[in-house]
């Protein structure tokens, strides 16, 4: 496996976000590429960006003549590339929506679903929130529900003991597939949502807003607070049998209530090409990466699974 330092990759990647603005584009790897070298161009899920960048950065180190680009512009906005036939892999958060598959369709888009690994999709809050050390989705949903918006302003709403200080909330963008995942699986329906908070496509804009009040609570995929454990404090969720913190062991077992998927898409078309097919193999021999930034690889026999659909495209 070649995980060469990747985890410290991508935490400094992280970490350096939370200080400087986001780009639109972000480009993997600072290696000097030849001119004419081959371009392989990604976009998509916030959540999925860590594991990219680090397989990016080790396949370029051991292919100076291929440049990959890596794009944040969440799952949503990371699809409506990939269906405009703009980039070559879409990261994603979440399954492909059936409006845009068909999108896809229509512009002659074929792809091949690839799941590349799982996420512990994380609540968390401010280290100096002494009160918060378990929530049930009942008061997740009671905190982001619509009808929530304007009401549940303070944190004596949510629960009967908590203090009588504002609730200030940090989440995803509409375009985000942790947005859409966490309001069906919360709410109960996708993009059902107060918005009243602090929203971004950038996670590390987040991070920041939740680090710097005792009052917020937010939430994100498992590597920007597993980079930022200093700074955050994640809450063990109940969702009826006894609460669960985000960790590997639970994600495993299924019995973290927000454990969730992660994929690419690959483009066929693009799929023809060497270097995209020789990429791909890539990601999915590697999957040390995944758990290297702090999500859960899937089992060895899925990768074997996942490896064949690749190959029969």
């Amino acid at each position: 496996m070649v995980v060469k330092g990747a985890r410290s990759k991508i935490m400094r990647f992280i970490l350096l976000g939370i200080i400087g603005a986001f780009a639109t584009t972000l480009i993997s790897a600072p290696a000097v590429f030849s001119q004419g070298a081959s371009v392989i161009k990604i976009d998509g899920s916030s959540t999925v960006f860590p594991i990219t960048e680090a397989v990016a950065e080790e396949f370029q180190a051991e292919n100076r003549d291929i440049k990959v680009t890596v794009g944040v512009s969440g799952t949503g906005g990371g699809f409506e590339k990939f269906c405009n036939g703009e980039i070559d892999i879409s990261d994603a958060s979440r399954p492909i929506k059936p409006e845009e598959a068909d999108k896809c369709k229509a512009a002659g888009i074929d792809y091949v679903e690839l799941k590349i690994g799982i996420d512990a999709l994380t609540v968390v809050v401010n280290p100096r929130n002494t009160w918060t050390n378990n929530l049930t989705l009942a008061e997740l949903k009671k905190m982001w529900e619509p009808e929530a918006q304007g009401k549940i302003t303070n944190w004596n709403q949510v629960r009967s003991g908590f203090p009588d200080a504002p609730l200030k909330l940090f989440g995803p963008g509409t375009d985000s597939g942790t947005f859409d995942y966490f309001t069906e699986k919360v709410v109960g329906k996708s993009k059902a949502s107060r918005s009243d908070y602090t929203a971004s496509e950038d996670d590390n804009v987040l991070v920041q807003g939740i680090s710097r009040d005792p009052n917020a609570l937010g939430y994100f995929g498992y590597a920007y607070y597993a980079a930022n454990q200093q700074r955050l404090k994640a809450v063990p969720l109940d969702s009826g049998n006894g609460a669960v913190a985000p960790n590997r062991e639970d994600v495993e077992n299924h019995t973290y209530p927000l454990s969730r998927p992660l994929f690419i898409y690959v483009s066929k078309k693009s799929a023809q090409r060497p270097e995209v097919a020789r990429f791909v193999e890539f990601y999915l021999n590697n999957p040390d990466l995944v758990s290297e930034v702090g999500y859960v690889p899937l089992p060895a026999t899925d990768y074997e699974v996942v490896r064949t659909t690749f190959q029969r495209r």
